[in-house]
């Protein structure tokens, strides 16, 4: 796409949320729902930044679309889930750094392939540098998955690719806060204690009180418990991983661990929330109403969500199998889709993680002192 229709593109979609932003600040009759409308109602106005903003505090939630007037068919053709979802999208594209923005129309097929690429990759390499005898041998005891992957050389690659994620996600949330207009709301703490404790409830995926009108008109609670499940899960198995590390380098015990030890808990307790989280998540995909949906974004959702369900099956399927001939093909198999996600981390669904947390503090802000 060229550079001239690109820029069209995206004043396309300002316009429309401009549009539908205009119309639901006359009528009002959604400001109960989500945090999303209070705030809209701190302005007459929108600014490009305010818009930014408000995209990325929207829930997808959906109540507003089913209880809207003026909703299609209606000639408005109010479609405000639809309008803020093409926004966030576009958010995420325009603030990626350097050549990641060029990953985002694509996702859904970048993020199968480098995942793909770095299984593949890590396998044969391993393959290679074992040996046939070693990498298809049965191993136990302390130090096994070494004998697959030298520990240095698994260290290596995992801080360089982590280092990448965090620096291009930090990078991508200061150019959302500037592109958003944001000013000093960071230096705000109580507008971050309430954002943590909107996103460790996850308050505004209850609609209201009544639950998302997902994945169609009626009221559930199902979006927010699969929510809910992959977050937790991912904490768990990052807590995980943070005791794993301290017991090989505090402690000197190398992995893997007894199926009663604490990372081995975590580690298990967390893959199954994972799994459960992202095959819900993907199932509600396929039987969602497709109408308040925004068509460009659902292969990114999608292909997050399933690499999510791969990386947590592979772990448990890994856990399961550790002592037979089948672990040195799991590891490297475990490895690589984990190396894939955070290297697709920074140009992915993953960050709206990042923004819609920015933009809870900027809520938060602006509720508490009523200045926008």
């Amino acid at each position: 796409m060229s550079d001239e229709l690109k820029c069209k593109q995206q004043a396309a979609v300002l316009k429309e949320a401009d549009r539908v932003m205009g119309i639901c600040n006359a009528c009002r009759y959604c400001e109960g729902i989500c945090a999303l409308f209070p705030a809209m109602e701190l302005r007459r106005t929108f600014t490009a930044g305010d818009l930014n903003y408000l995209a990325n505090l929207c829930h997808n939630c959906r109540g507003c679309y089913y209880c809207c007037q003026y909703a299609p068919p209606h000639e408005f053709q109010l479609n405000f889930p639809q309008a803020m979802s093409a926004l966030r999208a576009q958010t995420y594209e325009q603030t990626a750094p350097g050549f990641l923005k060029k990953l985002f129309p694509n996702n859904a097929f970048y993020v199968f392939a480098v995942s793909l690429v770095a299984t593949i990759l890590l396998t044969a390499v391993s393959l290679c540098a074992s040996g046939p005898s070693v990498f298809f041998g049965a191993h136990s005891g302390s130090g096994s998955f070494y004998k697959i992957i030298p520990y240095g050389a698994m260290l290596l690659v995992f801080c360089l690719a982590g280092l990448f994620a965090l620096v291009a996600l930090l990078r991508g949330v200061i150019a959302f806060w500037r592109i958003s207009d944001g000013k000093l709301q960071w230096l705000d703490l109580a507008a971050h204690k309430k954002a943590v404790r909107d996103v460790l409830t996850l308050k505004y995926l209850d609609g209201g009180g009544d639950g998302c009108n997902y994945p169609d008109n009626r009221f559930s609670m199902i979006r927010r418990q699969f929510h809910h499940a992959v977050f937790y899960g991912f904490l768990l198995c990052l807590a995980s991983t943070s005791v794993a590390f301290i017991y090989d380098h505090a402690f000197g015990w190398p992995a893997p661990y007894g199926f009663f030890s604490l990372p081995v808990l975590l580690g298990t307790f967390g893959g199954l929330g994972l799994l459960a989280g992202t095959g819900g998540m993907l199932w509600l995909k396929t039987v969602m109403d497709a109408r308040p949906a925004d068509p460009a974004s659902t292969g990114m959702d999608m292909a997050f969500s399933a690499l999510l369900f791969l990386v947590s099956l592979s772990g448990l399927l890994l856990l399961v199998f550790r002592s037979t001939e089948l672990m040195g093909l799991l590891l490297c198999i475990h490895l690589g889709l984990v190396l894939g996600l955070f290297l697709t981390m920074p140009c992915g669904k993953f960050v709206h993680a990042v923004f819609r947390y920015a933009a809870l503090v900027r809520n938060a802000h602006e509720q508490r002192t009523g200045q926008v």
